[in-house]
């Protein structure tokens, strides 16, 4: 602490990427630092664009895993319903995690759960009119919230980060996740 009170790191905020890669390249001679230019600030993107959006959810009255629920169902289409695997498969995330989801989500009356026509153990969750509605009304002012953020952007910026994004994606997803780096 300074006589002010202040920290000599008050004023300090994250390195750049730049810098991040320099000081390897300072500390580790010869390995390569040039993923640090590109992914650094990838992962600060995530994290910021996380955190406005988990803000604008709370502001909506919606979280972020009952947004996913309700938003698979609604984009399936008629009849707005998909199993629990199904569900899994396209959300990406366990079993229990769907179960969870469902639970609070039809305590709040936007999903009902039901047997399944399509197989005798299979439980289908349908989206309710409730649901519906309010799926609708959040994604509509979540999207609007998320173009004016990629206002900033020329239709060639995003045009290049959708491509290399996209590709990206693909080649990360066609990764063995058991294999080392």
């Amino acid at each position: 602490m300074s006589e002010t009170g202040e920290s000599p790191l008050d004023d300090v905020g994250p390195l750049s990427a730049e810098e991040i890669a320099r000081a390897w390249e300072r500390e580790l001679p010869g390995v390569a630092t040039s993923s640090i230019l590109l992914l650094t600030p990838l992962w600060r993107v995530a994290k910021l664009l996380a955190d406005q959006r988990r803000r604008t959810l709370r502001t909506l009255g919606m979280d972020a895993g009952t947004l996913d629920l309700v938003s698979t169902l609604r984009r399936s289409g008629p009849p707005y319903s998909l199993t629990t695997r199904q569900l899994g498969e396209q959300s990406l995330v366990t079993a229990g995690a769907i179960s969870q989801r469902v639970a609070r989500a039809e305590e709040d009356g936007l999903v009902v759960r039901e047997p399944s026509a399509a197989a005798r153990r299979a439980v289908a969750v349908t989206l309710t009119a409730a649901g519906h509605a309010e799926v609708e009304r959040v994604v509509v002012s979540l999207l609007a919230h998320e173009e004016r953020v990629l206002e900033r952007l020329t239709p060639a910026q995003r045009a290049a980060l959708e491509d290399g994004l996209a590709s990206l994606l693909d080649d990360l997803l066609g990764d063995d996740p058991t294999e080392p780096a």
